[in-house]
Formats: C-alpha cells, structure tokens, sequence
C-alpha cells in the first residue's frame, strides 16, 4: 500500500470514529432523564463538538485531549450526565504519541474538577455528585486507555528502531564488501597494469630515440595501459566513495571506435535519433556494453571490420555491434565474463540482450535499454 493510500484510508478512520463517537454522545444526552434547562443547547453543542474534534487527535493529541476535557466538563456542568468517551479517545491518542505526563496531570485535573461541574449542574448533595463524576470518567477507563496507548507506542517505537537497525547493519556491509573489493582490485589488478603501461612507454621512448618507426601493436597496447589505468582509478574511486557518477559513457562511445582501428579493426560509429539525458546507470551500461563488444571482437572474432550503432528513441536506447568474423549459426558461443557481466547490467535495467552468430557470418549483440525505468 502506498503512503497515499495509508494517509487517506487514516484520515477516512479518524472522521468515522469522531462522527460515531459524537453521535452515540448525543444519544446518549438526549435519552437522558433531565429537567430543560436554558443550556440544553450549549449541552448540545459541547457533546457534538467533544465527539467532533476526535478528528484531530493523530495531528494535535494535546489540543484534543484539552478540548474533549473541557467539553466534557462543561456539558456535566449543563446537567448532562454522559460519559467522557471522547476524553478516553484522546488519552489514548496523546499517550500514544508520547504525551504522557501532560496526559497524567490532565486526567488528574478531570478527576478533581468533575464533581465540581457535577455541583454546578444544580445537584446539592456531594455524595450524588462525586457518585456522577465517576459514571462520567472511571478511573479504570483511564488507565486502560492510558496503557493502550503506552504499550502501542512502545510497540510502534521498537518496531521502527528494529528497522532503521536493520538498514544501517545492511548498509555497513554493503560498504564493507564495497571496500574489500576495491583492496582486492588494488592489490591484484594496479600493480600489473603499471607495469604494463610503464615498459609500453619505456619501449616507445627508446625507439623514439632511435629513430625507429614505434610499431602500431606498440602504440595500441601503450594507449590501452593508460585507459586501464584511468578506468580502474575511476572505478577503485567510485567503490571507495559511494560515487554514482560514471567516468565513462554514451559521449565517450566514439573514443572506444577510435581505439578500436588503432588495433587495425575498420570500425564505423552511428548514432541516429536525438541524443537526450538518460539515466547514468543507462548511460555506464551502453559505454560497458560497446567496450566489451569491441574487445571480443579483437581477441576472438578474427574479424577486420565491425560497426556500432546506436539509435536513440524517446524510450529506450539500442545499440548494436555486428563484426565480419568467424563466427557462424551452427557455432554455439560460449558466454564468457564479459558477457554474462553485459547481461547482468542490462537486466537489471530492465532491458533485453541478445548475443549470437549472425545469419551471414560473424557476431552480433543487440541491446535495448528503457530509459523511463531506471533512476
């Protein structure tokens, strides 16, 4: 049930409980056995508005607890013996919302000041008057309203701190996890790619120097160790701090076509539709997805050229990646990391991927992000 819902099936439970408790107060004046007086009328009133401003009593506890006290007051004190039912409601609801003390020292005040009105209301005889008072507010009535409301707070309390402990315990551990994957990615993955990306420059600088002409296969692998780099720095950053923003994405697709011919794939880049703000995580996931598609085809496709489109549609993002290489219908291909890991993300924005040999020969992977799905 949504907050809306709850808030006004509430509301529609405090004004039947107000108008059913002022009713059976108004009933119960008029069967009353009295003699008419001049302040029949403001009797009345008082045990309509007493029943009424029950209403209230989840927004302003003390004021109604105030206000049905006076009314029941002063309806005794018109002569109307009736008991203080909505005085009861609203102890409930103030000693449910924590007012306990202004309650107790108000359910005092009620006790002693009862019989006075009693005496105001023409009765001479203090025995009958005290007698009246407690029919009006039974010193049982209040205690049992008064440890309903209690226990149901305490309830109430204890549940909601058993949930904010739950979410800071799973919260804790997320970060935990968070910061044991980034010491592992650190310890296994940047002392290797440093090495990489430092004798890759060490060799373009000597030959440089030479005079030779630096291989391409050289320069490739020395631009791919500085990518490698920034990326696991981003994404060791990203682990430690929490950080949704993603180093990479849609407006970087044309650096990773870029590299990719500088690994001697012909690689063409389209991009059709009107370019608008998607979600970040739609935004990480199509860069994820063009990346590890452009790397199968350079390690396993044996292709020599590839193309990547992108169509941007109000709703959704697609993109496609076909290459010329060896795959063909009849050879199943054997989903490695890299694409269960596209998989993952794109489920888990809603989306759909397919991955399979083309009809015509070579490998496609289409995906379809929606972008009105995912914040």
């Amino acid at each position: 049930m949504s907050a809306g819902e709850s808030g006004v099936r509430a509301r529609v439970g405090d004004w039947a409980v107000a108008v059913g408790v002022s009713a059976a107060l108004l009933v119960t004046g008029l069967s009353g056995q009295r003699p008419a007086t001049t302040f029949d009328l403001l009797g009345y009133a008082l045990l309509t508005v007493g029943g009424l401003a029950l209403v209230a009593r989840r927004r302003a506890p003390v004021a109604v607890l105030a206000a049905t006290g006076l009314c029941a007051v002063g309806y005794q004190a018109a002569g109307f013996d009736v008991p203080a039912v909505a005085y009861l409601f609203a102890v409930y609801a103030a000693v449910r919302a924590g007012h306990r003390i202004i309650t107790v020292a108000a359910s005092v005040a009620m006790l002693a000041v009862l019989p006075l009105a009693a005496l105001a209301s023409g009765l001479h005889d203090t025995g009958e008057a005290f007698a009246q008072a407690r029919g009006a507010l039974e010193l049982a009535w209040l205690i049992a309203a008064g440890a309903a409301g209690e226990a149901l707070r305490q309830a109430e309390w204890r549940a909601e701190e058993a949930e904010r402990t739950r979410e800071e315990t799973a919260r804790r551990r997320a970060d935990e996890e968070r910061l044991r994957i980034a010491r592992e990615l650190h310890d296994s993955l940047t002392h290797q790619i440093s090495v990489i990306k430092v004798q890759a420059e060490v060799a373009v600088h000597v030959a440089r120097r030479r005079g030779e002409e630096v291989p391409e296969a050289l320069l490739a692998i020395q631009e791919a160790g500085r990518e490698a780099s920034r990326e696991l720095r981003a994404t060791l950053q990203a682990l430690r701090d929490d950080d949704t923003t993603p180093p990479r994405g849609l407006d970087h697709v044309p650096e990773l076509v870029q590299r990719a011919r500088t690994f001697g794939l012909d690689t063409t880049l389209t991009i059709e539709g009107q370019q608008h703000d998607v979600p970040a995580a739609v935004d990480r996931t199509v860069y994820r997805i063009v990346q590890e598609s452009l790397t199968n085809i350079a390690r396993h496709a044996d292709a020599t050229t590839a193309s990547v489109k992108i169509d941007c549609r109000p709703d959704a993002l697609a993109i496609r990646v076909d290459d010329d290489g060896k795959a063909t219908p009849d050879t199943a291909p054997v989903p490695g990391v890299g694409l269960l890991g596209m998989r993952e993300r794109v489920t888990a924005l809603g989306g759909r991927l397919r991955a399979e040999p083309r009809g015509e020969g070579g490998f496609t992977v289409q995906a379809e992000l929606p972008v009105d799905r995912t914040s």
